[in-house]
């Protein structure tokens, strides 16, 4: 959705409305748009200009923020070259990864994965991040790693078996894995578990 709006923004010169917004990233929703709107303006990406209309302009982002690609720009991508990363199924409750020994080759665009390495691709099943603008259907790259701080969102398994898509924190109680759905609720687990299978990179959307 950021991607959308900024591109409008660049071709148009003017803001997108909320209508226009939800067309655009392939939404029939315009209230879930509006929300999805007030909560990149919470997170800072996003806010209102004061002139005439009060109208969505783009904020400072932050340097670490995801990239966000729709499926009709995976191939345009600066001219550089995209490169093969393994696509391990996908992630929602219940249903572990697949080992990378059964993966499927996927092309990722330079722009998303910038040299990174170890890098792989899951597919979003369901909607416990709405609030994120990661919806189900996505394609998000992820990268393992050994470091995870608090607000990182990663694919964690639990108990080795279910894998899912949340946000990280951590503190003397245990590990909480946060949704961004409001109808959901953050739970926290003893650290051991837990087991942390790579952290969110960048999104390609399936519209």
């Amino acid at each position: 959705m950021l991607q959308f709006i900024r591109k409008f923004l660049e071709t148009e010169e003017r803001s997108p409305t909320l209508k226009e917004i939800a067309e655009g990233v392939g939404s029939s929703a315009v209230s879930t748009i509006h929300k999805h709107v007030q909560h990149l303006m919470d997170k800072g990406f996003l806010d209102r200009s004061h002139g005439k209309g009060n109208n969505i302009v783009l904020a400072q982002e932050p340097a670490a923020a995801p990239r966000e690609l729709s499926s009709s720009e995976w191939g345009h991508d600066d001219g550089k070259r995209a490169r093969s990363v393994p696509f391990c199924g996908d992630v929602a409750a219940g249903q572990p990864l697949l080992p990378e020994s059964r993966a499927i080759p996927l092309e990722v665009p330079n722009c998303i994965h910038r040299d990174r390495q170890e890098l792989f691709v899951l597919r979003v099943r369901g909607d416990s991040m709405v609030e994120d603008s990661i919806l189900d259907g996505d394609l998000v790259v992820l990268q393992r790693r050994g470091d995870y701080r608090n607000g990182d969102r990663v694919v964690a398994l639990i108990d080795g078996e279910e894998a899912t898509l949340k946000e990280f924190r951590k503190d003397p109680q245990g590990v909480w894995l946060i949704p961004h759905n409001p109808d959901l609720s953050p739970k926290c687990f003893a650290p051991d578990r837990i087991a942390i299978q790579g952290v969110l990179v960048g999104v390609m959307r399936s519209c």
